[in-house]
């Protein structure tokens, strides 16, 4: 239970800004792959809090009006992984297009922090609101 309530808590801080609070969740070499054919999977994998931030979270500030996440589901794995389910809602800055894609995320824990991050996602949906 006390993974579910970590991954928890890290999607919280990201919906209330506290970026920070998200970040601290993750291990210092925390090893982060974005979806195959994901824009930001070009430097997979991302390790450490620093490398996500930049590379990942700082880019879709760059691209996006906005990026939130929806319809969050929360599922135990077994031994120490986390899937959570929901959905992308986001605005492109230059098209003007927009997304809801389906997301799935796998997250593996050790010591009460993020280990490893897996994006599944909907790929086509979100380069095709980039053109």
């Amino acid at each position: 239970m006390q993974n579910l309530t970590i991954i928890k808590d890290m999607y919280q801080a990201v919906a209330t800004g506290d970026f920070p609070g998200f970040l601290n969740g993750m291990d210092a070499a925390i090893e982060w792959n974005e979806a195959e054919n994901f824009p930001y999977a070009d430097n997979n994998p991302y390790i450490g809090p620093g490398a996500v931030a930049a590379g990942v979270f700082g880019r879709i500030a760059a691209d996006w009006e906005y990026w939130t996440l929806s319809d969050h589901e929360y599922h135990e794995s077994t031994g120490d992984k986390i899937i959570v389910t929901g959905r992308y809602n986001a605005k492109h800055k230059i098209t003007g297009k927009v997304i809801k894609a389906q997301f799935t995320h796998i997250w593996t824990l050790s010591n009460g922090k993020a280990t490893g991050f897996q994006q599944y996602t909907d790929t086509k949906q979100v380069t095709d609101a980039m053109k």
